[in-house]
């Protein structure tokens, strides 16, 4: 079997549920409206499920006809947003040690926000015109979004069987919030990978992705455990870190396709 594009996923909200879909346009910072807004504290600092596990119960829909975004939680109903907001108040952001010009969305939002998640909260966006570096000593010359650190995280579907073997309890991959999960490569082939192009689409693997608390968040309830990250821990392990998935950057943007033929370079 060759591999394949099994998955695409766009989180338009950083920390909040993404979306699977079948084709999508890659830019050069990702997919495109992937993670264009974030949560922050009212002074701007970014929060995710690290620390605020009920992000997670956040749905995320992408109103494409009426160029909207919709934020839903059961028992708190929707709020509806412009997709690409316009005019709304400077803020300048942290995301980890990157200080980031952002946009507030709204009042609307951030009191939405706040109800639906039980603390002072804000929403902000990313606008075209501001910039984002890749680290530059593993990505020189590539820009991202408010994602963690690159724009695209790859994930080999064996690479989640292997783990799921392992466990008493197998874990879906929504717990590793993958943009492109492959299927048809071995178990942590993608670790050996350095090119990657699917439909009209090239990207470079980067580094690994070091795993945190959120991949021992269940992604519909909120609830957490000591797994997966106890047994990936056992077999993962590498300069202080588990790792599993692939960072990458784009090369070539364009159209990709769940089905589409994977090149490995």
């Amino acid at each position: 079997m060759s591999p394949s594009v099994q998955q695409l996923v766009v989180y338009p909200v950083k920390a909040c549920r993404g979306i699977a879909v079948d084709a999508w346009p890659v830019e050069p910072r990702g997919l495109r409206h992937d993670r264009r807004f974030m949560v922050v504290t009212p002074e701007g600092r970014f929060v995710t499920q690290r620390e605020l596990a009920e992000l997670c119960m956040i749905e995320t829909a992408l109103e494409l006809d009426r160029a909207r975004l919709v934020l839903r939680r059961d028992g708190h109903g929707e709020v509806a947003l412009p997709l690409a907001p316009e005019g709304g108040a400077p803020l300048r952001v942290t995301v980890w040690s990157d200080q980031v010009d952002a946009r507030v969305v709204g009042a609307d939002a951030d009191a939405w926000l706040t109800a639906a998640l039980g603390q002072p909260l804000r929403l902000v966006y990313f606008p075209d015109a501001s910039h984002r570096p890749t680290d530059p000593a593993c990505a020189p010359g590539f820009e991202t979004g408010f994602a963690d650190g690159f724009p695209l995280l790859v994930i080999g579907q064996a690479s989640l069987d292997d783990l799921d073997a392992r466990l008493v309890t197998p874990v879906p991959m929504d717990r590793f919030r993958p943009s492109l999960v492959v299927a048809g490569s071995a178990p942590f082939a993608e670790d050996g990978w350095r090119e990657v192009a699917c439909g009209e689409v090239a990207l470079r693997i980067v580094k690994p992705c070091g795993r945190c608390v959120v991949t021992t968040t269940d992604q519909r309830t909120a609830e957490r455990s000591q797994e997966p990250l106890r047994t990936l821990a056992t077999y993962r392990r590498q300069d202080g870190e588990v790792m599993f998935g692939q960072n990458a950057v784009v090369v070539r943007p364009g159209m990709i396709r769940v089905g589409d033929p994977v090149r490995i370079g």
